[in-house]
């Protein structure tokens, strides 16, 4: 076949990131657990085709389905400011395994206080990985950051999950189910936040529509973690809200009862099914190339943009995942 072009921008995603429909496949390849399993040549064969063709060395015979493999196969396991290999439970790839395991496991074993809170410093145990290994290279965490984000999140969800499990005690079984639901909940309120400070004080970049960089805003770190925080609860919800109803109503049943060694399996189970499509439909919930009218920015970044260009009307910046 023919050369291919040099002009194939696959610094950005393939589909078109404008619709939910095209974010959304980019997230199922983003976020496909087969991924966990390619091995480390596999890898570093992705790594070398991406580079070559953006330093213009296309490789005879190279097609264009073959180099968006090799590109999402390559940020799949490379973080893509610094261009480190990350950790393997830290990759998008991994929050399908990881969170069904987990999150099927807190709603498992819910209802003693000492799983409560072993299940909860786990599940934030794995945020804390998952937040730093995706973090910004142009706003790094440093570790006190991660690690005041790390207790307070643990503490606060820990804290919901007793203080809701204390009150419903008197109360039908199926709502303490949905106790671990408001802890997590909870937490990625406290978690995102504080492992974002730096953005909420000192602001994110903010670009026009070509890319060029116009300075920082508080204002667009409020929205993108905003919108980061709505995903993140979104994409615990189907997972952590449907299985305890399907659960509540097996466990009724002599089945379970007969062989209550399979509540576990089919918990994680059930979580995992939810967390295949949760996970990546909610990433494409809002753009990742988010934007926001100028008017809304602080007063002094307005002043700054129109001095710039009086005609600018919407700036642009990466709200993160």
């Amino acid at each position: 076949p023919p050369s291919l072009p040099a002009t194939i921008n696959i610094r950005e995603p393939r589909w078109d990131q404008s619709t939910f429909q095209g974010r959304a496949k980019h997230f199922f390849m983003v976020t496909d657990p087969r991924n966990l399993l390619l091995s480390g040549a596999t890898l570093e064969e992705a790594r070398r085709v991406v580079e070559d063709y953006r330093a213009g060395r296309i490789p005879p015979g190279l097609t264009e389905d073959e180099l968006w493999k090799a590109k999402y196969i390559y940020d799949s396991a490379f973080h893509p400011d610094t261009g480190e290999k990350m950790l393997l439970v830290g990759r998008m790839s991994a929050q399908v395994p990881m969170n069904m395991t987990i999150t099927g496991c807190m709603l498992t074993f819910y209802r003693t206080t000492p799983a409560v809170l072993f299940w909860q410093w786990v599940n934030q145990s794995f945020n804390a990985v998952v937040n730093y290994t995706n973090r910004s290279g142009d706003a790094p965490i440093t570790p006190s950051q991660l690690g005041t984000a790390y207790v307070s999140a643990t503490t606060g969800a820990v804290v919901t999950a007793l203080g809701l499990k204390s009150l419903t005690k008197h109360l039908p079984a199926i709502i303490g189910r949905y106790v671990p639901f408001a802890a997590v909940a909870a937490a990625n309120c406290i978690n995102i936040p504080l492992m974002r400070q730096r953005e909420l004080k000192l602001g994110i970049p903010i670009t026009d529509e070509n890319g060029n960089r116009l300075g920082e805003s508080t204002a667009a770190a409020q929205k993108a973690i905003f919108q980061v925080v709505v995903s993140r609860i979104g994409m615990a919800a189907p997972a952590m809200a449907i299985p305890p109803v399907i659960m509540n109503a097996l466990e009724k049943r002599a089945f379970l009862k007969r062989y209550p060694y399979l509540n576990p399996p089919l918990q994680v189970g059930l979580v995992g099914f939810c967390l295949v499509f949760a996970t990546p439909l909610c990433c494409a919930l809002f753009p990742q190339k988010s934007s926001m009218p100028v008017s809304r920015l602080e007063p002094e970044v307005q002043a700054r943009i129109r001095e710039k260009d009086p005609e600018l009307e919407t700036v642009y910046f990466n709200k993160g995942l």
